[in-house]
């Protein structure tokens, strides 16, 4: 392929770029998609498989998840491949009365919005998690929350793509970008050129390096999350769970753990230093996953012993059994993250042609089939259905910085 010519080429095969590839494919686009490494290489294979409504805060983002679990529920029957979806509902593990208060204010207000969700007290808790520990007072539940195969949602995604016309290059990276009358044209690292009327950068942690390419830059951030894959054990209860301590941190300000009388820093602990999160996830094969922490550590992926201590001792905490599970092994991913936690899903101001899909964060795969007709709709002419102006990629994008 010394030259090639595509209506569209993607970078990044992630989860939201094969599903912007399958959506445009199927729209007769002719699609190409290049990754510098492989599909699935960054967040979107380094992640558990959670589709969590009740974590997300009323306002645009839930709503675009509500409509993205429609499309999760038509894509399993829809694409040509198992994705390993299912809805088996979701908990929130409530330890305190402060935690309680909270909480049942975040459902009411989720409620008001269209969430069905609520808060359960401890013997109907037993029934869904009847090995939760014994200083768990309450949880919320919600039956719509449901979970799906990462890779295997990115590879029916590429394979629906593919039968449609799409072309994949991986192991390759665009080093230049030239913008021409007609679109831009892509120089690739193995010295051949692509013309493409769009370029989507579907990049993730890494979409600020193409941004760059055609004099731009984003804020967009990796944060590193890390995670333990357990042996393959039968079902501990019968729902995904989180905790409120996550949902919490997210709704108050940060308080410093300890305080100094000087008036410097405050002291931070283990857990806040690594920004641990709870979430507890059973896949197909009988693996569990446990999740997570939140850092911010550059393009650094590897795992710390530390916080794989204090993620065994959480899930410990919260369920005494796992004390004599096994853990196989564990790995971390490095989420796209924005300076106001949403992505950035739009054309680049001053960039003709030249749109980004990035920036999910911890929502990438739950927001992925909607993020592919968004986009499409975007890339084609169409106004999506949703309003876009909190997604817009101008309202940090600078010529030259940010």
């Amino acid at each position: 392929m010394a030259y090639a010519r595509c209506d569209v080429a993607i970078l990044g095969a992630g989860v939201n770029g094969t599903s912007i590839a399958y959506e445009l494919s199927k729209r007769g686009k002719k699609v190409l998609l290049i990754d510098k490494i492989v599909m699935g290489a960054g967040a979107s294979g380094s992640c558990d498989d959670m589709i969590l409504l009740q974590s997300k805060k009323p306002g645009i983002l839930l709503e675009m998840a509500f409509k993205s679990l429609e499309r999760f529920e038509s894509l399993k029957d829809e694409l040509p491949a198992d994705i390993e979806f299912e809805t088996r509902g979701g908990t929130i593990l409530i330890e305190d009365e402060e935690h309680l208060a909270i909480m049942e204010d975040f459902v009411a207000s989720q409620n008001r919005y269209g969430l069905e969700v609520e808060i359960i007290d401890r013997k109907r808790l037993l029934q869904l998690q009847p090995l939760v520990a014994e200083d768990i007072i309450a949880s919320t539940y919600s039956a719509r929350d449901s979970q799906v195969n990462p890779m295997l949602l990115m590879k029916a995604f590429l394979l629906g793509a593919r039968q449609k016309g799409l072309e994949f290059l991986s192991r390759t990276r665009a080093v230049e970008m030239k913008r021409l009358d007609s679109g831009w044209e892509l120089l690739l690292d193995s010295g051949d050129r692509v013309e493409a009327e769009v370029v989507v950068n579907a990049a993730g942690a890494w979409a600020n390096e193409i941004t760059k390419l055609v004099g731009f830059e984003v804020p967009i951030t990796p944060r590193k999350g890390q995670v333990i894959v357990t042996e393959a054990i039968p079902p501990l209860g019968a729902t995904n769970v989180w905790s409120a301590q996550y949902i919490v941190s997210k709704l108050k300000p940060h308080e410093p753990a300890i305080s100094r009388p000087d008036g410097r820093a405050a002291v931070q602990t283990p857990a806040e230093r690594f920004g641990l999160g709870f979430a507890f996830t059973g896949t197909h094969n009988g693996n569990y996953l446990i999740g997570s922490t939140r850092e911010n550590r550059g393009f650094d992926k590897s795992t710390d012993p530390e916080a794989i201590g204090l993620l065994s001792a959480q899930v410990e905490r919260f369920f005494p059994v796992m004390s004599k599970i096994n853990f196989i092994r564990t790995f971390a991913g490095l989420r796209p993250s924005t300076p106001d936690g949403m992505p950035f899903l739009g054309e680049i101001p001053g960039a003709p042609g030249f749109f980004i899909a990035a920036g999910h964060e911890g929502d990438g795969i739950a927001l992925s089939p909607i993020t592919g007709l968004v986009m499409a709709d975007l890339i084609t002419g169409k106004k999506p259905e949703f309003p876009m102006k909190a997604f817009d990629p101008g309202r940090f994008c600078g010529k030259g910085g940010v």
